[in-house]
């Protein structure tokens, strides 16, 4: 029989989700923006940021409830715990959306730079790492986490190629200089959200099998 504490737990984990799913939405929408050069687009992802910071409030307030009226023990404490540190990245996350967006309104004004494949590929990998670490979290799936973790020393190296390939292009074209150090930064914006994806995926790790965040997708 479900009890009370549980239902709790329940409603805990569809918050993370839908808070996960606003972060999710607002990188897909900000790289469109940034693509399509679609300052309206990206207008809309800062606004929805507002929802992003609510939602890791009301977390926050839910978990510190659970945790100080029914002192949970073992994997629904780490639930518990591990759902805090998550709201804490995909919030980042979302702010890492809101940055490429104030980049894409920026770009909507500008002529646009010839496309780079790499960067594509990198804003590609970094979306599919955080949609994975989200299915990982609502699965409890340790060994899709693992992958999460792997796909991140991909992104650091595509990351670098994009920097490399803008550092030359200034070399270059010193008129598009401005342009180029936008889109190295967007590089890093992609980076952090990697970044940010693994940290997801080694808490998965933290809630199923109590393994220490910091070494965790090293030891699968």
């Amino acid at each position: 029989m479900e009890t009370h504490f549980h239902h709790q737990l329940e409603t805990l984990k569809l918050r993370v989700l839908e808070m996960g799913a606003l972060a999710d939405k607002a990188v897909e929408k900000a790289l469109r923006a940034l693509a399509e050069r679609d300052y309206v687009l990206a207008e809309e992802v800062m606004e929805g940021d507002a929802r992003v910071n609510e939602l890791q409030c009301e977390v926050d307030e839910r978990s510190l409830r659970l945790l100080a009226l029914d002192q949970p023990m073992a994997k629904d404490l780490r639930f518990i715990v591990g759902s805090i540190h998550i709201v804490t990245n995909l919030e980042r996350a979302g702010d890492q959306a809101v940055n490429i967006a104030e980049r894409a309104v920026l770009f909507a004004q500008r002529q646009p730079l010839d496309r780079y494949p790499v960067f594509d590929e990198l804003a590609e990998i970094t979306l599919d790492m955080l949609r994975k670490a989200l299915q990982a979290y609502n699965t409890g799936d340790t060994e899709l986490a693992a992958q999460v973790c792997a796909m991140d020393a991909r992104a650091d190296t595509l990351n670098l190629k994009v920097l490399k390939h803008y550092i030359e292009f200034m070399i270059q074209e010193s008129r598009a200089v401005e342009r180029a150090v936008h889109m190295i930064i967007l590089g890093k914006c992609l980076e952090r959200i990697g970044d940010l994806a693994t940290n997801v995926a080694e808490y998965v790790q933290f809630i199923v099998k109590g393994v220490n965040v910091k070494n965790s997708c090293r030891r699968t």
